[in-house]
């Protein structure tokens, strides 16, 4: 059986998530099938250290993709680094 997102080999040794929708995919491939096959609806903003949550002033739907977000957070690591 192989991965619905990789199409690697499912081996017997490694964790797997068998989705409510039917496929079963890797541990590493589970949040790139869920942002693909599912589309769920989410916000993005900041937390404080009192757990409360900020939604961006852009309250619009968004489907980013992992690259974007992968994208993103490189920018930020850079940002801070040169700090």
């Amino acid at each position: 059986m192989n991965c619905t997102v990789c199409g690697n080999p499912l081996l017997y040794d490694r964790v797997v998530f068998h989705c409510s929708c039917g496929v079963f995919v890797h541990a590493y491939c589970w949040d790139e099938h869920v942002l693909q096959a599912h589309k769920p609806p989410f916000e993005i903003g900041t937390v404080n250290l009192d757990g409360e949550f900020k939604a961006r002033e852009n309250k619009k739907e968004e489907h980013i993709t992992k690259a974007q977000i992968l994208g993103a957070e490189r920018s930020q690591n850079q940002t801070h680094l040169s700090k």
